[in-house]
């Protein structure tokens, strides 16, 4: 199996570099931003506004400095091989986390990236195997032997999360309490700031642009997509969603479509199992998001396989192929990709150049 991946992918990867340049648009980039932690109301057709801005401010292409890290591609499922999940996009000089589920620390220090480094949040909803990971990161990246934080630890996210991130403070009040008197020093990485969002752009500075958009995760709302704009690049997040139109509106033109995925085995019909795959998204539902959006590069991560279905048994890309002939990756722990003019992958297990 590890091999017909590995196959798979040097496929992949020669089919986007031949592809590649006719999909790139020349863009510019604007030098500034601005940090505001009030949502900017948008709507899908305006998505690009930041665009137009930056296109009259220089024709000119910079180099791109653009890397996305799958940390975990796993579910509420307990899976040493798929981690809890979330996703970091190193972007420009910011590192900006997506989700913190179950291991987010350990896969981060996999990387080479402490927690500490990490300052900023994204959460696209409050379930559980989404934000489990959240006291780690923020905790432990105040240590010294973690990267010691040195600025506040931010979280935007759905309604809600500001008043969660301040119900984790008191939770963890009596070691915070104890490791600044004991240090004797502010220690500011310990401080927790929560901020409820809305569909817009919630973040932009210094070119990077960070914009939520509402998906469909059935009872869960809101729940949140993420679209993070950098010098004529992009990358989406789907978060938790089934089929949804809004997330292709806000996709469109992307170079990395990131989104999750559910299955089964198709004779399973309980109802429990029909009422998780009905909040989520199928290979073939998958297929059809991906042709309207045309990405260069669709990655599957938050990967929900049921009924102890195995990666081979559930043949996701043969069934995303009956609907999409674009090109398509099944993501894993610690993959990551380089966005530029065309997307390098690498490999967990095997770098391909």
């Amino acid at each position: 199996m590890r091999l017909f991946r590995g196959l798979f992918l040097g496929l992949v990867i020669g089919m986007l570099g031949a592809c590649g340049s006719s999909l790139e648009q020349e863009r510019g980039v604007s030098a500034e931003g601005i940090n505001s932690n009030e949502p900017v109301e948008m709507k899908p057709s305006e998505n690009y506004a930041t665009l137009e801005r930056q296109m009259k401010q220089t024709g000119e292409k910079k180099k791109s400095n653009f890397k996305v890290t799958l940390l975990g591609t796993g579910s509420p499922l307990l899976s040493m091989e798929r981690f809890g999940p979330s996703t970091l996009v190193e972007v420009g000089e910011e590192k900006l986390l997506f989700d913190a589920g179950r291991g987010a620390s350990l896969r981060l220090s996999q990387t080479g990236v402490l927690p500490g480094r990490v300052n900023k949040l994204f959460v696209t909803h409050l379930h559980s195997d989404h934000t489990i990971g959240i006291p780690d990161v923020w905790l432990t990246g105040s240590l010294p032997t973690a990267g010691k934080r040195e600025t506040s630890f931010e979280v935007w996210g759905p309604k809600g999360t500001k008043s969660m991130m301040k119900k984790m403070e008191e939770a963890y009040i009596a070691d915070v309490e104890v490791r600044k008197k004991n240090q004797n020093e502010t220690l500011s990485g310990l401080n927790a700031v929560g901020h409820d969002i809305e569909q817009g752009i919630v973040y932009e500075k210094k070119g990077i642009e960070v914009v939520a958009f509402l998906v469909d995760h059935g009872p869960v709302k809101p729940s949140y997509g993420y679209r993070v704009n950098y010098q004529g690049h992009s990358v989406v997040i789907s978060g938790d969603t089934r089929y949804n139109e809004n997330l292709i509106d806000f996709a469109r033109g992307t170079d990395l479509l990131i989104h999750e995925v559910a299955a089964a085995r198709p004779d399973n019909k309980s109802p429990s199992i029909q009422k998780i795959l009905d909040l989520h998204t199928t290979p073939e539902e998958a297929g059809k998001v991906f042709n309207k959006v045309s990405p260069k590069l669709a990655v599957y991560s938050h990967i929900v396989l049921l009924d102890g279905l195995t990666d081979t048994e559930a043949n996701l890309a043969v069934r995303t192929s009956k609907v999409y002939d674009g090109q398509i990756v099944i993501g894993e722990d610690l993959m990551s990709f380089e966005i530029g003019d065309n997307i390098r992958v690498k490999d967990p297990h095997f770098v391909l150049n």
